[in-house]
């Protein structure tokens, strides 16, 4: 439904860009509030009100709110639950699985298909939830309170942690002379494999294989500060390729 309004609370990133695409989608969005301004109004006038503060100040930021009956409080916290929107009666967590550098960007990529983890604390908060996923041309899923800990830790892992990974690679490779762009294409073509067969039928690689003999001459070759995380995605690997 055309016309919805939306407030935000917290002018970083992940706010600003979720106001701009709901605007976009035809969303009725008022100023964004920022660490400043009062409050305590903030739920008045609007269906939602999203707080999109840092994560440990939700709980704060929440119980400064007066409560509306009618409107619904969400955040975008991909780790904690509905407990830290107390005291208000309709609670709702909407977190979008995707990088959002700046609102303008951010804006786009919410409004492209994201996948989105979404709870609600009764069936008008959990509506309101997958109407802003379905407005935005988006695909949700439930996530409930005791899932979201294990939910986001592998939100970090697809993504924080290749990052991590490739930071890795680029070093190595930098370490021998090698361009770290000559490496890309086989991301994205490892990328496509897993997407097509799954992780486990994906994998090569001498862990794999079983070849031993390959991996020693790795470690061998890394410098030491690298031998720990090789060491580590190894016996990943190792576990994967186990049927």
């Amino acid at each position: 439904m055309a016309g919805r309004r939306l407030r935000v609370i917290g002018g970083g990133r992940a706010g600003r860009a979720l106001a701009l695409a709901l605007a976009q989608a035809g969303w009725r969005v008022g100023p964004v509030l920022g660490r400043d301004d009062d409050v305590s109004g903030a739920a008045a006038g609007v269906d939602l009100l999203v707080i999109a503060t840092p994560d440990a100040a939700i709980a704060t930021v929440a119980a400064g709110v007066e409560p509306e009956e009618s409107t619904v409080v969400a955040h975008l916290a991909g780790s904690l639950g509905l407990d830290v929107l107390a005291p208000h009666r309709h609670r709702a967590s909407i977190h979008p699985m995707a990088a959002l550098p700046n609102p303008e960007l951010g804006a786009e990529r919410l409004s492209s298909g994201t996948w989105f983890a979404v709870a609600g604390s009764d069936d008008p908060s959990l509506g309101l939830a997958r109407a802003v996923v379905s407005e935005l041309g988006g695909h949700g899923f439930v996530v409930d309170d005791a899932d979201r800990a294990a939910y986001h830790a592998a939100a970090v892992i697809a993504s924080n942690h290749v990052v991590a990974l490739l930071g890795q690679a680029e070093r190595v490779a930098a370490s021998v002379g090698v361009p770290f762009e000559a490496y890309l294409d086989l991301v994205r073509a490892t990328l496509d494999n897993v997407a097509e067969l799954g992780p486990a039928a994906a994998l090569t690689g001498p862990a794999a294989r079983g070849d031993q003999a390959t991996i020693e001459r790795h470690l061998a070759a890394l410098d030491p500060q690298e031998r720990a995380a090789y060491q580590a995605m190894v016996d990943l690997a190792r576990r994967l390729s186990i049927p």
